[in-house]
Parts: C-alpha cells; structure tokens; sequence
C-alpha cells in the first residue's frame, strides 16, 4: 500500500486500531450465520477464532487481508483436478517477525512472544482441512515442516522454505528493477512466497486447494489472547529454553507466550516435530471447543477482541465465502474431525547438505489424502529427481489397518491414530496424569 491500506488490503500491526465492539444485534446475527463454519477458518494453531471474525467482518463491511494467490494459480500448469469430492483449505502459520505490511515487530512485542528479531521466514505450521462435499467427518491433515519436496522454481528442500525462499527471490529481484517501496516489496514478495507454498502443497497431495489462510507468531498471540485460554494436557512435566515452554504434567489453560511455546516446542519430546505436531493438534481441537462452549459466541467483547485480532493478524483468500461452506462443514460444531499426518517414509534423514528432513512417497501421500475422502489419487506429474537423502536410522514401515494406520499402509502422526476434535483418541487408551481431570482433552507429550 503506498498511501496506506484500502478496504480489503493488508493493515500493519501499528496502524491497526481496535474498533468499538459489534452491536449486540449484529453479534448476534453473526453469531448464527457463522458459528459452525469457524472451524474451517483453523490455522496454524490458532485460526479457531478466525473463522466467526472473517464472516462478521465480511457482513459488517469492515476491511480485512486477503490474497489473491488461488486465482493467480487457477489456470498454472499440473493443477489438480478442481473437484476431487471436498473442499479443501490450506492452513498456515508461519515464524514472521513483520506485521502484514512487512514492518519489524518492536522489541517489546518480540520480548512478548519469547523471540528475537530474524528477517528470515518459515512455515512451521502446515495444515490441510479436507471438508468432505458430501459429509462425514472433516480431516485435518498436518504436513511436517521438514518434508524434502521439489519447491517450483527453485530445488528440493524442506516443505517450511518454499514460501521464505520465494520471498526472498522475488525480493531480490524487485530491488534489482528499482522498486524501493517497502509496502509493494512486502506485498509482492508475499505473494510469490504464498504462489510457492500453495503449488508445493499441490504438487505433494495432488489436491487442489480451494482457501486459504495465514496467521504469523504475533497473530497466533493475539487469538490466543482472544480466546480467554486454551485448556491443554501433558502427560509428563517438559522444558525447553529455546521455545520458553515450561509446563506442569495435567491439564493446565495457557494463552499468549504460553500458547506459543506450547505449539513451537520440539526439543526434549520423544519425536521431536512429530510430537509438535500432535501438540498443535491438541491445541486446535481445545480451542474450538473453548470456542463453542465457551461464551465466546454469546459475548460482544470477545468477538470484539476476535475481530480485532483477526483484522490485524490473519490473511485469507480474496475468494472466500464462509456462508457458502455452511452446508458442508455444520458436522464440525459438534467435533466430527480428525487430526492425521501425511504417512512419511523415514523421519531420520538427511539430504545432500548435511540437514535432517524427513522423507516421503509422493504417491503414498497422494493415495492417502484422497482416500480420506473415498477418491481417486491424482496422477502424480513429473517431479525433478531427488536430491540424495543418508538415512541417519531405517524407516519403520506402517503395519498396513493397524490403529493409526488405514488398510493402504498410510501413518497417521508417524503410526499414531489420529487426535479427534471431540477429545476422543480411536483405537487406543490415553495414560493421563492423576491431576487430568478435564475427560474432553487430550493429554499428549
């Protein structure tokens, strides 16, 4: 934005100003037309809130941040087939220390979110919802950060790089055409990063992704925030100075920094990012609940604050239109979700540069998605030839319709089953801390 932002562009963190909470009429109104399409605004761990915000922003004409990257890519090369039986929404959150107009976050604001400044961007939060079109239950299918995949225009590398990397070449070459306009370099860098990510989403599951959704570091605060707390369990007592998490065994509710922490966490749990996953998971499935049950709905000043939080944290595509999705996601409300991972091949590797990825069948994750559905895989197109990958330890092949694991040998969480949103775990008792009193939450590492 060169003159500052117009209805429906990207808003910095600064400029933002909370507007007076919705009239109650109006919360109200809202409250009915979007409560049961939220969930499919989750993101990244913390668009739970999303979701009701978007829709009362779209009915009460107030501005909002959208992308127009899906219709950038609806006529690319190779794209997947526009129907293949779900909708199917991209949801992401990444380590941004910029606001949405690509100023540096203050120091007091990093302080806040237990960080320092980096000009660097990863997606460490990979997340697609598949809303069956003809019902059932709706599956979030988490992609980890490390997956080694062909990034378009670019090489093979981790699956977080692809939007950072083209970001940061098209950066690059906007400077070298002489644009010096920091709001157009931010905006159109994000762009061409979010073009990258989308069509290495594309390219790995063979699935054509209908929305999108975005959230940074400071957003996810910000929703957490908003929220009031998220009740979480642990089954052990962990710590880790580089995320800042310090967390009791049991159920516990944390917000802002503590939420943050508890989504970013993967030093000293068993698997690693494996196990950060299951925690963002975990989250996503407390915070709609919270959500529902919580008074959220009910109360102006919350969705005052959710709105807030989404005007000035959260990008979505310019083609979204909650209240068309209402007949397809209403099973959502009631918890009718699944929480899986991409079924991967060895989660020890390294590739040709010396760094640990975790590895995958491109074909596997593409029978596995589609079969969440009842559909067909997409042909795989063409990709470049795999960098090598050393295994640092073998892979442990799924047992093809054990718990977890559906009768084609896809893994769910790496041969875990998958984390339902109504608190249930199929196939397999939870351990649970003497002090796990809360039934409805999961308890995980």
């Amino acid at each position: 934005m060169d003159d500052g932002p117009a209805p429906g562009e990207q808003q910095a963190v600064e400029a933002d100003q909370p507007d007076p909470p919705p009239a109650r009429g109006r919360v109200r109104a809202a409250a009915l037309v979007t409560g049961r399409t939220l969930v499919a605004l989750l993101s990244a761990a913390a668009l739970a809130g999303a979701g009701l915000a978007w829709a009362t922003l779209d009915r009460t004409r107030q501005p909002a941040n959208t992308t127009n990257v899906l219709s950038d890519l609806a006529t690319a090369p190779n794209s997947p087939p526009t129907d293949d039986g779900a909708t199917d929404i991209l949801l992401i959150g990444s380590d941004s220390r910029t606001d949405l107009a690509g100023n540096p976050l203050p120091v007091s604001v990093l302080k806040q979110l237990r960080t320092e400044a980096d000009s660097g961007l990863n997606t460490d939060t990979i997340i697609l919802l598949r809303v069956p079109r003809s019902g059932g239950r709706t599956h979030a299918i988490s992609i980890p950060r490390d997956t080694f995949v062909p990034i378009p225009g670019y090489r093979e590398d981790k699956i977080n790089a692809a939007y950072g990397m083209a970001k940061l070449q098209a950066e690059q070459q906007l400077r070298a055409q002489g644009v010096t306009d920091p709001a157009r370099i931010a905006r159109e860098s994000d762009q061409a990063g979010r073009r990258a990510l989308v069509q290495t989403v594309q390219d790995l599951t063979g699935l054509r992704v209908d929305h999108y959704a975005e959230v940074g570091l400071y957003g996810f605060y910000l929703l957490s925030e908003a929220l009031g707390g998220v009740d979480v369990c642990l089954r052990h007592a962990t710590t880790d100075p580089e995320s800042g998490a310090n967390f009791r065994a049991g159920v516990q509710q944390i917000s802002g920094a503590d939420a943050l922490s508890f989504v970013r966490q993967r030093v000293n749990l068993p698997r690693g990012d494996l196990d950060r996953i299951v925690r963002q998971q975990a989250f996503l499935g407390s915070a709609v609940r919270k959500l529902f049950s919580g008074g959220v709905l009910a109360d102006p000043g919350k969705l005052g604050d959710l709105m807030d939080a989404v005007k000035r944290s959260v990008v979505v595509d310019a083609g979204w239109n909650v209240v068309s999705l209402l007949g397809q996601v209403q099973s959502l409300a009631s918890g009718k979700v699944d929480f899986v991972t991409i079924p991967v091949t060895n989660t020890n590797a390294r590739n040709d540069r010396g760094q640990s990825i975790v590895t995958v069948d491109r074909d596997q994750v593409r029978a596995f998605v589609a079969g969440l559905v009842g559909s067909a895989p997409a042909p795989a197109a063409p990709a470049a030839p795999p960098a090598p990958a050393s295994p640092a330890a073998p892979p442990t092949p799924p047992v093809p319709g054990s718990p977890g694991n559906p009768p084609g040998g896809g893994q769910r969480v790496a041969g875990s089953p998958p984390l339902r949103l109504d608190g249930g775990v199929p196939d397999r008792p939870q351990p649970r801390p003497a002090n796990a009193a809360a039934a409805d939450v999961p308890c995980v590492d």
